[in-house]
């Protein structure tokens, strides 16, 4: 037997020994893994039928009876995962501000005002066309006073509006746009965007159509884009 035998055997135990607590570690893991994803997809559908109410009937007209009936669950095990409306409705705002606050990641990836305010419409064009819902209830809860989203509105949507506006206020100053109030240039970009979705059913009354088609809606988004880019003055760095 070699020297080095009793070692190699201790070494293999000890690998053996290794593997045998990750495939019971694995083991452990796993059906937690389960029960998060399975959360988590229940969760989403639960927010995407509340979203569909929400829309259609406003915070006060809805329910969680209705949300649950639109689920096709349980009352109970709605509020398994929301136990209040409130809390439901919360949860959606939330959502969406997420989504819409991802779109403005233009701003922070590029410092040539073409690129970063052409691809922010963009991206908030995309979110209308794909979560009209989702822009209805957000419209909804403002007309309505916005009383369910103060917290929402003064602790994100303004520090990332004043952010915004001082990279605004800076292109004009380098000349990289013409001197136009960044308030209400962030305004009329929301208010053009959302409008594809918040006034859909106007625009197919008024084009004659059922809806847009994907072409039609690209060819609408490239012609939001050009028309805010030229109405801000907007350039390129060295133009």
């Amino acid at each position: 037997m070699r020297d080095d035998e009793p070692t190699t055997r201790a070494a293999t135990h000890a690998m053996r020994g290794t593997a045998h607590e990750r495939e019971a570690a694995d083991a452990t893991h796993k059906p937690r893994r389960r029960k998060a994803a399975i959360r988590e997809s229940n969760e989403a559908h639960l927010l995407a039928c509340a979203e569909a109410v929400f829309a259609e009937r406003g915070f006060e007209g809805a329910s969680t009876a209705l949300i649950a009936e639109r689920a096709g669950l349980p009352k109970a095990n709605l509020h398994y995962y929301f136990p209040t409306k409130l809390a439901l409705y919360w949860r959606v705002l939330d959502d969406l501000f997420e989504e819409w606050n991802a779109a403005a990641n233009t701003f922070d990836a590029s410092d040539d005002p073409v690129e970063a305010i052409g691809g922010y419409v963009r991206a908030k064009m995309e979110l209308s066309r794909r979560r009209p819902l989702g822009s209805k209830v957000w419209a909804n809860e403002i007309i309505s006073g916005a009383t369910h989203m103060q917290d929402i509105l003064l602790k994100r949507v303004k520090p990332w509006m004043e952010t915004r506006v001082k990279l605004i206020d800076r292109w004009i100053a380098e000349g990289l746009l013409a001197p136009v109030d960044p308030k209400t240039l962030l305004f009329m970009i929301w208010a053009t965007t959302q409008h594809y979705a918040d006034f859909e059913a106007q625009i197919r009354a008024l084009s004659g159509k059922r809806a847009l088609s994907t072409a039609g809606f690209e060819a609408s988004t490239e012609e939001v884009v050009r028309l805010i880019l030229r109405a801000s003055g907007a350039r390129s760095p060295g133009e």
